[in-house]
């Protein structure tokens, strides 16, 4: 579904990265009275009111938000459409999360119908809490991805997913096989890859899952079809590192195996990276791999902290994902609120500008869609959201007393949750509002 047809108008207040702050203030763009043009779901024109009124058509509809601020939509880099049902079960790290309940909860979607109704929720949940883009894992069942594409193109989001490929270390429910993964993966990829507003991406669970015949069928996928992505799992966890490492002797790290596959590349995004060596960051790097880092998840299984800085400083690009079901709910405010505590731990805290950067243009960036989605600029999709800084009798104390931009950006990535999204825009069409 693509934007509404013909030419509306947003005054408001707009916030927006253009860049990555790392680089410069001039990256943070900040609109007090500002205007915004919509054509066709893309924006044709943002900036000053004053500047712009000229441009708008007599008869244009101008919506008129108030002293809310409109930012991008967020966008989650590392999610799992079918751990829905998952958030928040108690006590267990990695691998025997996946055993005792994310295995079983995925076996479910077998049932074309459980994978729809529970898709549906999803794509709503993934709005209601301001994220309009997602890259998202399904489960072995090739039903799944056809699922969460009919939900994200019903609603028009941008959505990018595959099927996972798992053929050993897993139950029998879940297991395809190298040459079935490979057949289900073209056919899916004939049906949605590149339709309208989605993108496909080669899902490899992790290492430990895959044998090698199933790999390098990936690999070979990966080369075949031109704007391919690929989503896997790296060093998310001690024991799982090691295990990878028992399975694949011939492979210098974690990192290498996919390497050795074809599976590391400028397309590729890695979730977790936790216990990177320097070499694995090297590697990384002069491939263009990306990374998800998901700080919620990585606090609740116990799996470590992620070093941001180690990787900006490795010419790593990273976004942020909230990693549902083992992350602890769909809020990006959440999400960059646990970015923040795991930099602190870490001895080099993000700020402000920066966290919003990794959740919009920089997540963007990560899945390699920032040509059209991340920031409100020209020629960009308009794909964004309405907050009320003023949501909680607390974020109202708190947003008042802000001396700039950069602090109320602060105290809603630390306070906020979804009760801050008044709307939800997607190609300049709204499809989420919290009034009744």
């Amino acid at each position: 579904m693509g934007g509404d047809s013909g030419i509306r108008a947003f005054q408001g207040r707009f916030l927006t990265l253009t860049d990555d702050p790392a680089y410069g203030n001039s990256a943070l763009r900040y609109i007090e009275d500002g205007l915004m043009i919509v054509e066709n779901g893309l924006i044709t024109a943002i900036g000053d009111r004053p500047a712009l009124r000229h441009r708008l058509a007599r008869g244009t509809i101008v919506h008129n938000l108030g002293r809310r601020l409109v930012l991008p939509g967020f966008v989650d880099t590392h999610v799992h459409m079918p751990q829905l049902d998952v958030i928040a079960r108690h006590g267990a790290q990695l691998l025997d999360w996946l055993e005792r309940y994310t295995f079983p909860e995925e076996s479910r979607f077998a049932d074309p119908d459980h994978a729809a109704e529970v898709s549906a929720l999803f794509c709503g949940e993934l709005l209601r809490n301001g994220t309009t883009s997602a890259m998202a894992f399904c489960t072995v069942h090739p039903g799944s991805v056809d699922a969460v594409f009919q939900a994200a193109e019903t609603l028009g989001m941008r959505m990018t997913a595959g099927k996972s490929a798992m053929d050993r270390n897993a139950p029998d429910t879940l297991m395809d096989t190298a040459q079935t993964s490979y057949d289900d993966n073209k056919a899916l990829i004939a049906r949605w890859h590149g339709r309208g507003r989605l993108t496909y991406a080669v899902t490899p669970r992790f290492a430990a899952t895959s044998s090698t015949a199933q790999l390098r069928l990936a690999g070979a996928l990966l080369g075949e079809h031109d704007g391919l992505l690929m989503q896997t799992h790296l060093s998310e966890n001690r024991a799982e590192v090691d295990w990878v490492l028992s399975l694949f002797p011939e492979c210098d790290h974690y990192l290498d195996v996919y390497r050795h596959f074809g599976l590391l590349t400028d397309r590729s995004l890695f979730a977790h990276a936790i216990h990177l060596s320097d070499g694995e960051f090297a590697m990384l790097a002069d491939h263009g791999g990306t990374i998800a880092h998901c700080p919620t998840s990585n606090f609740f299984l116990g799996s470590g902290l992620f070093d941001s800085a180690r990787a900006a400083a490795a010419g790593v690009c990273f976004g942020l994902g909230s990693d549902v079901g083992a992350g602890t709910g769909f809020s990006m405010f959440q999400t960059m609120a646990g970015a923040y505590k795991v930099s602190q731990m870490c001895g080099t805290p993000l700020d402000a500008p920066r966290l919003f950067y990794l959740a919009t243009l920089g997540g963007a960036r990560a899945i390699r869609q920032d040509a059209h989605i991340g920031s409100l600029e020209p020629g960009k999709e308009a794909d964004f959201i309405v907050l009320d800084p003023e949501a909680t009798p607390l974020l109202a104390r708190r947003t008042a007393r802000s001396d700039s931009i950069a602090d109320l950006l602060f105290a809603l990535a630390m306070l906020g949750d979804d009760r801050l999204v008044c709307e939800t825009y997607v190609m300049g069409r709204r499809v989420y509002s919290k009034a009744p």
